[in-house]
């Protein structure tokens, strides 16, 4: 590079010296060095291209500015700089690493969730001798240990793999979660493959990572496993607008373990269950400070899950669900297994919000048509409500996300800064909830009785926000359980309970 320099100085200093020092001889040079005099300018020209190339090749490389380019002689045409291949881009927003491609086309990023709970239960110790759930487990357990990998690929592909190594009542021993593709190349629609839950309700669709207590509301937990929920395999077809989402899913039985006939809603088998959830919801008011959201969801078991069991109980729905704590996995209310023909689950969305106030509402219709009932055994139906509210003291408001038409968390203002006088971001919550798996339990014909017991919460909570992805949650419960065993005995019970959530993300 040194030689080449040199030889170009030498040439460009001779050139000036014939065309200053000597001007009237200008017109009398002959042909023969004036021959070299163009030669030695189209030299100089293309190495003048040669260093503007490779000066924008090392500027692309390392994202610097490119410095302008020295512009040749205009005699001479200069060729243009070869293409460079964009470079691979890396982010770490929020403690998440991330690569995309330079043209955006391929991303891959990796994300975490980790919750920790513990919990105490304060019961009587005088409860009725036909009581069982009478020494509920206070301890701690991890509730979610998440490991995230997902993005883009060939710009209209996503995909997403999440491992869960946390569980219900104990830490599990690890298993995927999710696993899917998902086309989003049409503007109107995207559609999804593989294991995942499909949108079926308010709270539903809500990010666990933000959610305003530590579980979902007893009637909406169990509204998503009838059909969806997770680890559920299924296919879907949704859109996500401004302000308006609609999504229709077909799906299958669960992958999981947690979903056994021992602690789950359905028995896995390999005569798998046929299901559909879909959703419309929306914001039909929406303005800079304030909104209100509507939604309608459905979701249906079409052939229930053949067990291979007896004809009485050969294909059967069983309705369930624990007390919106998770430390001690006990269901209060069941429903028994029903032979059935088939489900479904209805369900109404309301929710507000204004500044820093939010409020959500659902409220549930569970149906179970038998199977062969026997004369005088009617189908049954269920209901669940909850409503539950918060008000974020230091001013931040909770996230709508229109990609799932929910509420997510709150984001603070200034993160946890003590030095600086910041402490994040606080909230107050409550929510009171009831779920009914009681039908006709006063009927004189047993078969057409079932005493599931209705479950009644009251909750309150502070939640800090410290950082985006660091947060504790303090949430205290009053439960009451109404409850008839087959001979009429009362088996429910009155408890309150404390329960703290640690909790990081990245």
């Amino acid at each position: 590079m040194r030689t080449s320099t040199s030889k170009t100085l030498i040439a460009a200093a001779s050139l000036m010296a014939l065309t200053f020092a000597v001007p009237a001889l200008a017109q009398q040079v002959p042909p023969d060095v004036q021959a070299k005099i163009d030669a030695m300018q189209a030299q100089i020209d293309a190495q003048q291209a040669q260093l503007n190339a490779l000066k924008s090749q090392i500027a692309t490389q390392f994202n610097a500015p490119v410095a302008a380019p020295i512009a040749p002689a205009p005699s001479v045409a200069t060729a243009p700089a070869k293409a460079v291949a964009p470079a691979v881009t890396a982010t770490l927003k929020n403690g998440s690493p991330a690569l995309a491609s330079g043209d955006g086309a391929f991303t891959f990023n990796i994300k975490g969730l980790f919750q920790a709970d513990a919990a105490t239960y304060n019961q009587d110790s005088n409860l009725p001798a036909a009581v069982t759930a009478r020494d509920l487990n206070s301890g701690t357990n991890i509730r979610r240990a998440r490991v995230i990998f997902n993005g883009k690929m060939f710009s209209d592909f996503d995909y997403n793999l999440t491992f869960d190594f946390g569980g219900t009542g104990a830490e599990d021993v690890g298993r995927v979660h999710e696993a899917w593709v998902q086309y989003s190349g049409f503007k109107s629609a995207k559609f999804r493959v593989g294991e995942f839950a499909p949108s079926v309700g308010l709270a539903d669709a809500g990010s666990q990572g933000g959610s305003a207590f530590l579980e979902r509301p007893a009637a909406a937990e169990m509204a998503r496993n009838v059909s969806a929920g997770d680890t559920r395999m299924s296919i879907a077809a949704f859109n996500a607008k401004d302000r308006y989402l609609w999504s229709f899913a077909v799906t299958g039985n669960t992958m999981s373990s947690l979903n056994t006939a021992a602690s789950g809603f359905n028995t896995i088998n390999n005569d798998e269950q046929l299901g559909i959830a879909a959703r419309i919801a929306g914001t039909p008011v929406k303005t800079k400070d304030a909104l209100f959201h509507v939604g309608l969801n459905y979701s249906g078991i079409i052939n229930p899950a053949d067990t291979g069991a007896a004809a009485a109980t050969r294909y059967p729905i069983q309705l369930r669900e624990r007390p919106e704590l998770r430390v001690d996995a006990t269901r209060l209310v069941d429903s028994g297994a029903i032979n059935a023909d088939s489900a479904s689950v209805t369900g109404l969305e309301f929710g507000a919000q204004y500044k820093s106030l939010f409020l959500q509402s659902e409220a549930f219709d569970y149906r179970i048509e038998r199977l062969n009932a026997a004369t005088g055994v009617t189908n049954p139906k269920f209901t669940g409500w909850y409503v539950e509210g918060g008000w974020v003291l230091t001013g931040e408001s909770r996230k709508y996300n229109t990609q799932t038409a929910a509420f997510d968390g709150v984001t603070p203002a200034a993160n946890f800064d003590p030095a600086s006088g910041h402490w994040g971001a606080f909230e107050l919550v409550a929510r009171y909830s009831t779920l009914d798996l009681n039908y006709h339990d006063q009927a004189a014909l047993a078969a057409d009785r079932i005493r599931g017991g209705q479950q009644d919460i009251t909750s309150l909570g502070l939640n800090w926000q410290l950082t985006p992805t660091v947060r504790f949650l303090f949430q205290g419960q009053s439960v009451e359980v109404k409850r008839l065993n087959a001979a009429g005995d009362p088996i429910g019970q009155d408890y309150t309970a404390f329960a703290v959530r640690s909790q990081f993300g990245f």
